[in-house]
């Protein structure tokens, strides 16, 4: 069995009630719902919140929310492994077995394309080796022309590579290729995540997506409305076509 997990607690600093705030005219975490529903391989959506009120929005959208997620596994310094043994422990108290393949869909990364979705989790799929696929894109550029500064105020390379003479007016082209990991789509194995202290592992797939906006800041989210008006989203379609707008509710 694979699940679409979708993690949403109810703080946030940097914008109260992120997880719930309308793009247009629909909460944030329903084009992540939207999104697992547009992915065939998934069997069921979870989310997992501390909320009652999160909860009720999900079940509107068409997630399941069998559990309460507890205060201590929703704070700010709460890991991404809290959730997730959470809701493992769960399956097997509740169901008497947990599911295969995690699918993790952060809220904050809203505009994603079902599709890449579904051809991440293929690829990690034809591999059993790896223990966990995580997205990511290529940098803009590289961090192995950075420095580091020390008490004397003087700059350091961050790597050996780095450390060459001239090595910051090389091109990035001489550096190795570097990505930057994002909110696209994670897949955990979940026979590895109980049995490990950690949630990906030795042999993390690296999965090279588009560069996704993501929702840290009220900025972010007007860069998302520009976004999504001027663009369009099958995720937007898909609310649309299924349910009313919840501007005027």
């Amino acid at each position: 069995m694979i699940v679409g997990l979708i993690p949403a607690r109810s703080g946030s600093k940097g914008v109260p009630g992120k997880n719930i705030k309308l793009l247009a005219g629909y909460p944030l975490l329903a084009y992540s719902i939207a999104a697992a529903k547009l992915v065939s391989r998934i069997d069921r959506i979870v989310v997992s919140t501390d909320s009652e009120q999160i909860a009720a929005i999900s079940q509107r959208f068409g997630a399941e929310t069998p559990f309460l997620r507890p205060a201590e596994l929703a704070a700010d310094h709460s890991l991404d492994r809290d959730f997730v043994l959470h809701a493992l422990a769960w399956f097997e108290t509740n169901e008497g077995k947990t599911p295969d393949y995690l699918v993790h869909l952060r809220p904050t990364t809203p505009l994603r394309e079902p599709k890449l979705i579904e051809a991440g989790l293929e690829t990690f799929l034809t591999h059993p080796e790896a223990t966990s696929l995580r997205s990511g894109h290529p940098a803009p550029e590289s961090p192995f022309k950075w420095f580091t500064r020390d008490p004397a105020g003087y700059f350091h390379g961050l790597s050996p590579e780095a450390q060459r003479p001239g090595a910051a007016n090389l091109p990035r082209q001489a550096f190795p290729e570097v990505y930057v990991p994002n909110g696209y789509v994670d897949v955990l194995r979940t026979s590895f995540v109980l049995n490990s202290p950690d949630l990906h592992g030795p042999y993390l797939l690296g999965y090279i997506s588009p560069v996704c906006q993501e929702v840290d800041t009220l900025e972010d989210f007007e860069r998302l409305e520009f976004t999504i008006q001027k663009r369009g989203s099958p995720l937007l379609e898909l609310l649309r076509e299924n349910y009313p707008s919840q501007e005027n509710l």
